[in-house]
């Protein structure tokens, strides 16, 4: 869809509580494009040590050969030449909100951060545009040895060996186009380690925002939980919307190391004159545990799925997600499973729902090697359209190297039962509701697996996103 497009179905849109923008008074911002001047320029910006300015070019070169995936669906409006791919805000990284610039402040009080924080999180880190203007993470969190640190902190500091051990080693800039642009232009993210044995009891939290218009955003989420050790991390995300594309390419690294547990849980909101390209994997070892808990309802075109390596005997990973596509919206996500230990287990529970004229389509992808004995692995999904005109597709693939496993599909995808919405409706319960209810229903079994306030968050997403749409 050209830009003309886009602004055409963002007028009809209504607002909600994520709409709003700010005026723009960042301090600095590079050209449009990208070229080997713009990248040396973000490298300064962020101090880099020799061999991240050495990995950005050379991720440009590979970035300039790769082509842009002709499979899914289609970015040309996407371009480039037109994106801004650094933006820094008027500000530098706080640690109290009340030194946070009071027109930043002001977004995320009404994005509800400083009072998630106040009330059930262990930390918050908070990213306008490129960078970080908050972080911060709770006394008895960090005497437990937790690091929880911006990823420029983590690069130059102490941590900056980790940093350069594990590093886009999960999703090498080989991995694909939009992977080559992030490992060129990346910036802003989050760098978590729990040490062995730590269990940290509240969840932290990063919230990215994109404000300005036409640019992208590329933080990079580094996560550690070391063995036994246990943590749950959530990320937010959302963008005013614009009448020119945007583009999101971040990319989440996970190591799971023996016998602990993480549990990663997003709820995206980006704008829908958004391109959301972004990059999740985990490796999982021995007795480890991954959970994903997904949310997508934002932008023009998604391209998200998460992949998890099962790398050591008896790991186990959950993904739990939901998609909800409305006009003007192209969302093809997914989930991909690598089965490499013996014993290893993955389960798959999917929601989508599409109206007027949105697109979802899933994409689920088992790999089960041959080391993989006794490996298990069920995939549901489930789509359910709202009209006639929206449209739902699931893409199951399968690559099965030994006999001895048990892998299941499965895959339903149906309508809003008129039967039922006239039984809801005969108790007095006004149509919109009726389907609104109904639709709560569907998701359910995602909404349960969020914290109470993320629930809350995404049911009135799906509000939101049902008005006004009987007929």
């Amino acid at each position: 869809m050209t830009d003309q497009g886009i602004q055409s179905y963002l007028e009809e849109m209504e607002g909600n509580i994520y709409d709003f923008r700010d005026e723009e008074k960042d301090s600095y911002r590079v050209d449009e494009g990208l070229t080997e001047e713009i990248v040396c320029r973000i490298s300064e910006e962020k101090h880099d040590p020799d061999w991240m300015r050495e990995f950005r070019l050379k991720s440009l070169e590979i970035f300039r050969k790769i082509p842009v995936p002709a499979w899914g669906p289609s970015i040309d409006g996407l371009d480039i030449d037109n994106i801004v791919t650094y933006v820094r805000p008027g500000t530098d990284m706080k640690a109290s909100w009340e030194d946070v610039p009071e027109e930043i402040r002001t977004t995320f009080d009404k994005l509800g951060i400083p009072k998630a924080e106040h009330e059930y999180l262990a930390g918050v880190g908070a990213q306008y545009d490129s960078e970080l203007v908050y972080h911060n993470v709770k006394d008895f969190v960090a005497k437990q040895g937790v690091v929880y640190t911006d990823m420029e902190s983590a690069l130059t500091g102490e941590y900056a060996d980790m940093v350069h051990e594990h590093f886009m080693k999960l999703v090498p800039p080989t991995d694909h186009k939009f992977a080559a642009l992030h490992g060129a232009v990346w910036s802003g993210g989050s760098f978590v380690y729990v040490p062995k044995g730590v269990k940290v009891d509240i969840p932290l939290q990063s919230y990215f925002r994109l404000n300005a218009k036409g640019a992208g955003q590329f933080e990079h989420t580094l996560i550690i939980v070391d063995e036994g050790a246990d943590l749950h991390f959530i990320e937010g995300c959302s963008a005013p919307k614009w009448n020119v594309a945007n583009l999101h390419a971040g990319c989440v690294e996970l190591f799971v190391r023996k016998g602990a547990r993480l549990r990663y849980s997003t709820i995206e909101n980006w704008s829908k004159n958004m391109y959301n390209l972004n990059t999740k994997r985990a490796l999982v070892e021995e007795g480890a545990r991954m959970e994903w808990v997904s949310g997508s309802f934002g932008s023009h075109v998604s391209y998200l799925y998460p992949t998890t390596i099962l790398r050591g005997a008896h790991s186990d990973c959950e993904y739990t997600g939901i998609t909800f596509a409305g006009k003007g919206q192209n969302l093809d996500t997914g989930c991909r499973m690598v089965h490499l230990g013996e014993s290893s287990s993955s389960l798959v529970t999917t929601k989508s729902l599409s109206k007027d004229g949105g697109i979802n389509t899933f994409r689920s992808a088992v790999e089960v090697r041959n080391s993989a004995k006794n490996a298990r692995s069920s995939v549901d999904c489930s789509s359910l359209m709202l009209d006639s005109i929206s449209r739902s597709d699931t893409i199951p693939e399968m690559d099965i190297r030994t006999k001895d496993c048990d892998i299941g599909h499965e895959a339903k995808i149906g309508r809003i039962s008129d039967e039922t919405v006239f039984y809801l409706m005969s108790r007095g319960i006004p149509e919109e509701e009726a389907r609104a209810m109904i639709v709560a229903g569907f998701a359910d079994p995602v909404s349960k697996e969020l914290p109470l306030e993320y629930a809350a968050e995404m049911n009135n997403l799906i509000r939101l996103e049902m008005e006004g749409s009987i007929g």
